[in-house]
């Protein structure tokens, strides 16, 4: 059975508050063990009112000790915010901690907007240029010390934290190949370039000490409720947050409407609609064939779904009823 994980953005809802959100990316987490999803991920974004998952490690910590057998990890670390050796010592840490389950998934976006780019302290002009070098350099210091290496991530050194590239082009799939690790496609935002950045990462990979053959993974936007009809009108939430992301105008994720086309334009649909292209919306038994079909047409290795409602036993309910279609494809 092909596996599958969750991306959590840990979403701060309207009337709620980011310690809740984070109360909540735990509670999923924890079902989520139970429902046999393999991996549980959190993403880098900064000054985004809706997502609570800035100090991505942090929270990783959180949900790794309140859990206990699934991977726990970054979906991902945005690399060019942050020195290779800070990720070998947070990560290193993690392991340390929780040994055997930790995933380090790294990016080359900055996860935010130009100005908070520069509240970050990244250089602008060369950080994402520097990303190749950067993760081969965090590489290093995962691997045991050499003898005479006067710089040591501690912890970190020899914890060989399984490393992915993340991307929404093919430049990280093409790394990836390079580099000989497993790739994820943003395919739950980014869905342009999927099926070529599939073609050249399994065309181009070399193998490596991590990997010896392609694993790709895709992302996929879900939502699943007990009818169709109900699971459309939960993503109007999702719907609505992206026209917000075409606004520039970000916002907490808002309650479902009952008609989305009295909240954006025709221009704005058209938009949005491109941008969510990969995303499995319905019953149990549509999200099934949905899924199956796209399954068959990316041969990918590993399905990364990502689901955000503005009700939180709703979004627990679509993610059980996720996995029972998981459980029954064939």
């Amino acid at each position: 059975m092909i596996p599958f994980s969750v991306l959590d953005l840990a979403p701060i809802v309207q009337g709620s508050t980011a310690a809740l959100a984070l109360k909540s990316s735990l509670d999923l987490a924890q079902h989520a063990e139970k429902w046999n999803y393999k991996r549980f991920w959190l993403a880098e974004h900064h000054n985004m009112v809706g997502i609570a998952s800035a100090a991505t490690s942090v929270v990783i910590g959180h949900v790794a000790a309140g859990t206990k057998t699934i991977r726990v990890g970054s979906g991902g670390i945005m690399l060019p915010n942050h020195a290779p050796l800070v990720i070998a010592e947070q990560f290193g840490t993690l392991d340390a901690l929780f040994p055997g389950r930790i995933d380090l998934g790294l990016g080359r976006a900055p996860g935010t907007d130009g100005l908070t780019s520069r509240a970050l302290r990244r250089d602008l002009n060369v950080s994402a240029e520097q990303f190749p070098r950067d993760v081969q350099e965090l590489q290093a210091y995962l691997e045991p010390a050499g003898e005479n290496q006067r710089v040591q991530a501690v912890p970190g050194a020899g914890s060989r934290v399984p490393i992915w590239i993340l991307g929404s082009s093919l430049f990280g799939a093409q790394l990836a190949a390079a580099l000989g690790l497993p790739f994820g496609f943003a395919s739950h935002f980014a869905p342009d370039a999927l099926m070529q950045a599939l073609h050249i990462y399994r065309d181009r990979f070399q193998p490596s000490t991590q990997l010896q053959k392609p694993y790709a993974m895709i992302g996929v936007n879900t939502l699943a409720a007990d009818t169709d009809d109900e699971a459309k009108h939960l993503f109007t939430s999702v719907q609505m947050a992206f026209t917000n992301m075409h606004r520039g105008a970000r916002q907490q994720l808002a309650p479902p409407i009952a008609n989305i086309d009295d909240y954006w334009t025709p221009g704005e649909k058209g938009s949005v609609e491109h941008m969510l292209a990969y995303s499995v919306v319905g019953s149990r038994a549509t999200v099934g064939r949905k899924l199956q079909e796209l399954i068959a047409a990316t041969k990918a290795d590993e399905v990364m779904v990502t689901t955000s409602c503005h009700d939180h036993v709703k979004r627990l309910r679509s993610f059980e009823l996720v996995a029972q279609a998981r459980d029954g494809l064939t």
